[in-house]
């Protein structure tokens, strides 16, 4: 790993692995972030790589003494043969806060993916802040997956049953690997509010809601655990 570096409120620590990856968390040095803030997260695994980055806890989205909304964009960019885990723990938007998120990937043709994206809408008790979240990614100088989702004060129809239904945790579990050109995944329900989407990337998409952040990672790793989603990581 050549480069590790990280200021402000992310600290980057370079962590002990169990097998041939590289490991790195993301720890929160400070509270952030917070209203009026710019944070940016940028990753590259160049060719042949394999990168596995977590977190060592969650992200609150707090208001700040700012009335502009927070910004927090992350960029990775995966090389020819390479695989990068992108799996952060969950981010909370609590009460009074503006978070706008960005996620932006670019995966060269041979590239593996695996990202996790847990939002939780509101801390125990209190009703959520405002947030959208955007998920870009390019497979090979092509899109494959251009999302964005809107949440909180201010957002039509964001807690009706077309979109949450009265949850609190939303997210989504994409994995990209070249397998899925011979073994596409099959579409299905994996539970009552999970759905498993096959991509042309080639790649694999989970969606799900919960009424919590503890009931939406099971789904996830039920998921990963029955369809083989996560073992590359």
């Amino acid at each position: 790993m050549p480069v590790l570096a990280g200021d402000g409120p992310l600290a980057l620590r370079r962590t002990r692995s169990t097998g041939p990856e590289a490991r790195v968390t993301v720890v929160g040095a400070m509270s952030a972030p917070l209203g009026g803030d710019r944070i940016g997260f940028e990753a590259t695994a160049g060719p042949g790589a394999w990168l596995r980055i977590g977190s060592a806890a969650a992200t609150i989205a707090l208001p700040g003494r700012s009335a502009e909304p927070a910004h927090y964009e992350v960029r990775l960019t995966v090389g020819e043969g390479a695989t990068l885990c992108w799996l952060p723990e969950p981010l909370i938007s609590a009460h009074g806060s503006d978070l706008r998120m960005t996620t932006r990937v670019e995966l060269a043709p041979t590239a593996r993916l695996v990202l996790r994206e847990e939002q939780v809408l509101g801390r125990t008790g209190e009703p959520p802040g405002r947030l959208t979240s955007r998920l870009t990614v390019h497979h090979a100088g092509r899109p494959l997956l251009d999302q964005e989702l809107a949440y909180g004060p201010g957002v039509p129809g964001w807690d009706g049953g077309a979109v949450l239904g009265g949850h609190r945790a939303v997210g989504q579990l994409l994995v990209v690997d070249p397998g899925f050109d011979d073994r596409p995944a099959d579409p299905r329900s994996l539970a009552e509010t999970a759905v498993l989407t096959p991509l042309s990337g080639p790649a694999a998409l989970v969606s799900a809601v919960a009424p919590d952040a503890l009931h939406l990672r099971r789904l996830f790793d039920d998921a990963a655990l029955t369809h083989g989603l996560m073992l590359t990581c």
